[in-house]
C-alpha cells in the first residue's frame, strides 16, 4: 500500500496575511497557534485534507509550498530518502501532542515533508 499526503503547508513571508487571503477566497477556518508560531487550516471540505500556514525560513524550497507523506517511521524514511538520492533538510521535530515530522529535498530539489502519527489510527496533523 503507498503513502497517503496527509497535511499541506504554505510557507509565508506574512502568514497573517497570507492566512486572511485564503480564508477570504476558499472560506478556509485558519486559528493561529501562537506557543508554535504556526496557524492551522481547516479546509472544511468534505474531500481533501487540512494544512497550514508558517513563517518562511532558511532551507525551505523556493516553491514556498510543502505537502507531507505519511509514513510509519521518519528514521526507516529518511534512510530510504538518502538512499534514493535525496537529503535530510529538517531533522525529526516533535509536535506536541500529535506526531512528528523531517523535511527532505527530492532530487529535483524540491523540498517535501514526511509525517510520523502520534496517533497510528489517523494520519493527519493536529487531529
Amino acid at each position: 500500500m503507498g503513502q497517503p499526503v496527509v497535511h499541506f503547508e504554505l510557507w509565508s513571508e506574512d502568514p497573517a496575511n497570507t492566512s486572511q487571503f485564503y480564508c477570504k477566497v476558499f472560506d478556509w477556518r485558519i486559528r493561529y497557534m501562537e506557543e508554535l508560531n504556526y496557524r492551522i487550516v481547516e479546509t472544511r471540505g468534505e474531500d481533501g485534507i487540512d494544512g497550514g500556514v508558517s513563517q518562511l525560513a532558511e532551507g525551505r524550497g523556493p516553491e514556498r509550498m510543502c505537502f507531507y507523506i505519511l509514513v510509519d517511521s521518519l528514521e526507516d524514511y529518511l534512510e530510504k530518502i538518502r538512499g534514493a538520492g535525496g537529503k535530510t533538510i529538517v531533522e525529526r521535530q516533535e509536535v506536541p501532542n500529535a506526531g512528528a515530522f523531517a523535511l527532505f529535498e527530492d532530487p529535483d530539489g524540491r523540498v517535501l515533508g514526511i509525517w510520523e502519527s502520534g496517533h497510528r489510527a489517523h494520519g493527519s496533523i493536529g487531529s
